[in-house]
């Protein structure tokens, strides 16, 4: 989707508080994968933690981070990720279910493509 709209429209990771930190709620999956991060503790090792994502996981867009309040994840409930459309106006237009198993990528494509 980036590659076909990026340049027409905005794409932003936004980074909110790890949902399986190490020193939370480990999952098994993520110890098999070294996906090992504890809570960030300053901006810097929240920082850290996104560059680290945005790296593993092949992202091509920029990456910015939540305050340590978190009111960016509470303002979307984007916890633990989720897809959104924002439009011009900055409402949201489209919101998908908690993912990845709620990432339904067509769905906002469709709804971005109807933006543009």
């Amino acid at each position: 989707m980036y590659q076909d709209y990026g340049g027409r429209a905005a794409f932003f990771v936004v980074y909110i508080e790890e949902a399986h930190a190490s020193d939370v709620w480990q999952m098994a999956i993520n110890e098999k994968q070294n996906v090992i991060f504890a809570s960030p503790r300053s901006y810097s090792d929240r920082e850290s933690i996104a560059a680290a994502c945005v790296r593993d996981l092949k992202i091509e867009f920029p990456a910015i981070l939540d305050d340590f309040d978190n009111s960016t994840e509470r303002a979307y409930t984007a916890w633990p990720d989720r897809l959104y459309v924002i439009d011009r106006d900055g409402k949201v237009a489209y919101k998908s279910r908690p993912g990845p198993f709620g990432f339904k990528p067509k769905e906002a494509e469709l709804v971005l493509r109807g933006l543009l």
